[in-house]
């Protein structure tokens, strides 16, 4: 196509002059579904000067070196073929091309985003995904007057972070995309910290009209984190004070619990199934309820005899049922870490994107019971609650 050749002449042409400042390629038609977008740019290496693509998946990255000419070579593979939309960004023009899949195409040339191209060092500083200014964040102690991150505060930080990256990622991977109306719910919010971060995320990143719920136990940090709210004028946040158990969630899209503890967040989830919110977004902690009910197989007792070993086997079968029952009742699942065990222990997250329907060739139920008969446990919580056994 002609405006594909104009726009990898273009790429070539800012590399050659030094002009580039990077590139993206969007919506992307291929057959890995998780793959999302992908980001370019030049680093300076031992190597000399190279591009380096980031590979955007809904809940990783990945990322690779290529030389020029090996890099611009790949683009060629990728345009029209995988991806149908690249936007490069020079300090003399931006480039927009959108490509149809009946070969209609269009390229647009506009005025520079940027007048002047980045530092080429490989290892700058990690791009923040909250911005240190918010309102939020110097009302609840994360980062000082000035906007810099305390110290005592840096783990929170890089969690707060990294948790309105992998919520934008799972909503850009689902129905929720390019809906303009959100309502979310955080169960057991605490001190808000992930609350106004995801509010933040919706209303001003997105910029969707949105409205969140969060819940906690703690009429304190429930006032708190309404005056809060109001004083930085969040329209459409909201705390209340309740119990999770307890806590109705009608009309809900997304429904977070991130270290609810032990079967509390088996109550999270089964309010999101019940709600069919179209993600249920989990990190669970304090795996207190299979542990005890375990009896060790034969061809385990000598592996689980152990109490760190069990504990750890306690807290996969925990979480890998309550993924197992999230299919059973039509999500499709991930399971994953969240952030490293250096910032917290509490690391691992369930996500559970609604479809309606169930694994094809799988009988879910039959599975869930035999992995119950291997261990001997004999209950389980939101199973329980799925069957109407317990309130």
């Amino acid at each position: 196509m002609e405006n594909i050749e104009k726009f990898i002449n273009s790429i070539r042409e800012s590399l050659s002059k030094k002009t580039f400042v990077k590139l993206t390629l969007g919506k992307y038609k291929g057959d890995d579904k998780h793959l999302q977008r992908i980001l370019i740019r030049r680093i300076k290496t031992k190597k000399g000067i190279r591009l380096f693509y980031l590979y955007r998946y809904e809940t990783r990255d990945t990322a690779k070196n290529y030389a020029v000419d090996e890099g611009i070579k790949l683009l060629s593979g990728l345009l029209a073929k995988s991806f149908f939309a690249g936007h490069l960004f020079t300090t003399e023009n931006d480039f927009q091309l959108d490509l149809g899949r009946k070969g209609k195409s269009r390229l647009n040339v506009g005025k520079p985003t940027f007048k002047s191209i980045p530092k080429l060092d490989h290892d700058r500083e990690k791009k923040s995904f909250v911005s240190k200014d918010s309102f939020y964040l110097k009302a609840l102690g994360i980062t000082n007057d000035e906007g810099r991150v305390r110290a005592k505060q840096l783990d929170k930080w890089k969690q707060i972070n990294k948790f309105v990256e992998t919520l934008g990622n799972l909503v850009e991977g689902s129905d929720l995309k390019d809906k303009r109306e959100i309502n979310l719910v955080d169960m057991g919010c605490g001190k808000g910290y992930l609350t106004f971060a995801a509010y933040d995320y919706f209303a001003n990143s997105r910029g969707v009209q949105v409205k969140i719920t969060g819940v906690d136990t703690k009429k304190e940090l429930v006032g708190l984190c309404n005056d809060i709210a109001r004083s930085g004028g969040y329209d459409g946040l909201e705390f209340v004070c309740g119990y999770i158990d307890l806590f109705d969630v009608p009309d809900t899209d997304i429904l977070i619990a991130l270290h609810a503890c032990n079967v509390a967040t088996d109550a999270a989830i089964f309010k999101g199934i019940k709600a069919k919110a179209k993600l249920i977004v989990v990190a669970p902690c304090c795996h207190q309820e299979l542990r005890p009910q375990i009896k060790p197989p034969e061809l385990l007792r000598n592996i689980l005899k152990h109490g760190i070993l069990l504990e750890r086997e306690a807290e996969s079968i925990t979480d890998g049922l309550r993924a197992l029952l999230l299919e059973s009742r039509g999500y499709t699942t991930k399971v994953f870490e969240f952030v490293a065990t250096e910032h917290t222990p509490k690391n691992n997250m369930i996500v559970g994107q609604y479809t309606g329907a169930t694994p094809v060739g799988k009988n879910l139920e039959n599975e869930i019971r035999e992995i119950k008969d291997f261990y001997g446990i004999t209950e389980q919580k939101l199973e329980s609650l799925l069957k109407g056994k317990a309130q």
